[in-house]
């Protein structure tokens, strides 16, 4: 019979399975499936910038709920996931129960792109988001939605900087759902985790060649002619809104 000492049984070993549970669910859902549709999304570009910003309007649609959208399925689980990630990094808290890949070079890259990745969304939120805009940030543009991530992308060191998070936001999630399994009991076998080590090569290589292409497109966007297109959109969406 337990007792009360039994590190099974104490009530901060519950709280720290229940951490890494939530830790590891946030990461997959809805963290990862937010990256997942964030570069789906961007890679529409390569069909033009009017099937770009029809993709921005339809989620800038959601108008005064879009905050409390972002808030709670995006900024807060990417808090929470970050915060507790660096938490395990830094050593205060002790790691997940040994799993067999620790020793292994994908444990020590999912902890090290975690670092870069959750830098490299600050440094994005800051950049793109209106949230940026007291700081000097804030670029993107609803309403001039390809344009304004070109302009973003002109320079090379900013599409070196893009590529880098894309191919550490990709890795990171493509490793952590191969990771999520073990943690939730899904593959216990080599067998079944050498299975689940292709797929999550799949996910990665179709989530990262969607996040590449929209790179290439939108450094290859035309950002006078997107502009055209943007305005006259804009001007056709007013109308119909009968907005002034």
């Amino acid at each position: 019979m337990a007792t009360h000492d039994s590190p099974g049984c104490s009530s901060l070993d519950r709280r720290q399975f229940l951490l890494y549970r939530l830790f590891s669910l946030a990461g997959l859902v809805p963290v990862g499936a937010y990256v997942v549709v964030h570069l789906l999304v961007n890679a529409t570009i390569l069909d033009g910038p009017a099937t770009y910003q029809s993709q921005v309007d339809r989620i800038h649609a959601l108008g005064i709920i879009l905050p409390l959208v972002e808030w709670t399925f995006i900024f807060i689980p990417i808090l929470f996931h970050g915060i507790v990630g660096l938490v395990i990094i830094s050593g205060s808290m002790p790691n997940a129960a040994a799993y067999p890949y620790n020793g292994n070079i994908r444990y020590t890259l999912q902890r090290a792109t975690g670092m870069i990745v959750f830098a490299f969304i600050i440094l994005h939120v800051w950049q793109m988001h209106k949230m940026g805009v007291a700081f000097g940030g804030g670029r993107f543009d609803a309403e001039h939605a390809s344009s304004t991530v070109a302009e973003v992308l002109t320079p090379f060191s900013w599409k070196l900087i893009y590529g880098i998070g894309v191919l550490t936001a990709v890795f990171h999630l493509a490793n952590g759902l191969w990771t999520a399994g073990i943690t939730w009991g899904i593959w216990t076998t080599p067998a079944a985790m050498r299975r689940a080590g292709w797929i999550s090569l799949v996910v990665g290589l179709i989530v990262g060649a969607a996040g590449f292409v929209s790179i290439v497109g939108f450094a290859n966007t035309d950002i006078k002619k997107s502009q055209v297109i943007e305005d006259r959109l804009e001007k056709f969406h007013k109308m119909e809104t009968g907005a002034e």
